[in-house]
């Protein structure tokens, strides 16, 4: 991961200031951009929007890129009221950038609040966000080809509360960080492990929302799991032990034949932007796509298993191990057709190398 020192900004000037500052800033930083991996580089800019109890958000700014001050006693901290979404900007050949359904990341920061007891952005208020970080943080989108442009909003309860209650006040900000491949293989298979003795989420809970709290559910069976060579964690459902439910951080697909299966959307796995995605590609090219219980001797049996999210777009899954039983899926160098031609099809869209049929991107000048 490159490492990138900057002078950080002392003081917050007005948004006409903060605007003229990052126009003058040259087209594209100078990066190592060809060794670029998954990580936070520092940027520019964030956004930040303030509420109160009244539910309505001040209308934000873009301010310098930094730390933020919160009381010890805000809810965030202590309650663990918190959502954040995850999206990318891509730059075209032509220099001008592309968001990806970037209103499917507000509805489901808009689902998820009302689970949360949070209140949301407007769709508007969140998509107009993510353009003002964009561009202020134009210069650090990589080049074509070379990555992306991940953008991290955030709502959190910034307000100090002692005893458990929603939080008086919310803070919706947003920052971005370029990035490169999110496993470090890339377009390669992966290796998962399935874990039967810890779950991520239960029937109830909040494992369908993209709340911060389903992420550290699942640290210490990754890191064990990554300590033996894996790539990550498939985890089953709680009550049966045997249904597919999702990877640490992706959703997971099973191929048989001329048919698609993916765990269904029930609340207990996040309905990601990239699965709905994919699913809607691979219906357009003649495949079976079901969302139905998917079992684990199903995955066992399977022609071809892929992963998607927004980090990886589509990871193609070399082999399954469970307990202590290991089965490999043979493809072209362990990337399976379905995978490649999923993969190249939503890529291909996503950076603008072809015609967006679904109207999907967003162009940012």
């Amino acid at each position: 991961m490159p490492t990138l020192h900057h002078k950080a900004h002392t003081t917050v000037g007005c948004q006409a200031s903060v605007a003229a500052k990052y126009m003058e800033t040259p087209d594209i930083v100078d990066l190592d951009w060809e060794n670029l991996g998954f990580g936070l580089v520092d940027t520019d800019f964030m956004y930040m929007a303030k509420c109160g109890t009244d539910g309505n958000f001040s209308s934000g700014e873009i301010v310098p890129f930094g730390p933020i001050a919160l009381s010890p006693s805000a809810g965030v901290l202590n309650y663990g009221q918190g959502l954040f979404e995850g999206l990318k900007a891509y730059r075209k050949t032509d220099g001008s950038v592309l968001l990806f359904r970037p209103e499917e990341n507000a509805i489901r920061m808009k689902n998820g609040s009302d689970r949360m007891c949070m209140p949301a952005p407007t769709v508007e208020q969140f998509v107009d966000a993510v353009k003002q970080t964009v561009l202020a943080n134009k210069r650090w989108v990589p080049p074509t080809g070379k990555g992306s442009l991940y953008i991290r909003p955030l709502l959190i309860g910034s307000g100090a509360i002692l005893g458990l209650a929603p939080a008086p006040e919310y803070t919706f900000l947003i920052y971005v960080s370029p990035v490169g491949n999110y496993f470090k293989e890339g377009l390669a298979p992966i290796n998962l492990i399935i874990e039967d003795n810890f779950h991520r989420a239960a029937p109830g809970g909040t494992g369908g929302v993209k709340t911060i709290g389903n992420y550290a559910s699942v640290l210490k069976a990754q890191r064990t799991a990554k300590d033996k060579g894996y790539s990550d964690v498939l985890y089953l459902d709680a009550v049966h032990n045997k249904y597919l439910e999702e990877v640490s951080s992706c959703n997971i697909f099973v191929v048989k034949g001329n048919a698609i299966s993916t765990p269904a959307i029930e609340g207990t796995i996040l309905p990601g932007i990239t699965r709905k995605s994919i699913i809607e590609v691979a219906e357009s090219k003649g495949y079976k796509v079901e969302e139905r219980h998917v079992s684990v001797d199903e995955l066992l049996d399977a022609d071809e298993v892929f992963c998607t999210g927004t980090a990886v777009v589509v990871s193609p899954v070399g082999s399954i191990t469970y307990k202590g039983k290991r089965v490999e899926y043979d493809g072209n160098q362990g990337v399976g057709v379905v995978s490649q031609q999923l993969y190249t099809s939503l890529t291909s869209l996503q950076m603008g190398h072809t015609e967006d049929r679904m109207g999907w991107t967003m162009q940012l000048n």
